[in-house]
């Protein structure tokens, strides 16, 4: 399928420069760029650790604490995907959708 032709719209939206659209409610926007504003938040924290030559396994445990944050993140617009685009993609019978969700899973749990 090209970038032109399109089966879901919930996810896909209006194709503005070639760019794939997801149209989320309100709610799961504030909640992702909530979620991404405290993980930026930490990620500074962590640069702050390293400028002032925190102990190294402080700072690990930071790093640590950041990457868990972010697939939390991942894992919650997974789960949005799944339940909205992909269910539409697979009920207008695009199958091709499967291939595309296992292997952004896959590099998920890398």
């Amino acid at each position: 399928m090209g970038k032109s032709e399109v089966s879901c719209p919930s996810c896909h939206g209006d194709l503005k420069g070639g760019e794939r659209k997801s149209r989320h409610d309100e709610k799961t926007v504030r909640e992702l760029v909530n979620r991404m504003n405290r993980i930026e938040g930490q990620v500074r924290g962590i640069k702050g650790m390293i400028e002032r030559r925190v102990y190294c396994d402080d700072i690990l445990n930071q790093i640590s604490s950041a990457q868990a944050a972010l697939h939390g993140v991942a894992w919650l617009l997974l789960e949005k995907h799944m339940k909205s685009c992909v269910t539409e993609q697979l009920q207008a019978g695009d199958k091709q959708v499967v291939d595309e969700v296992l292997k952004t899973i896959f590099k998920l749990i890398k």
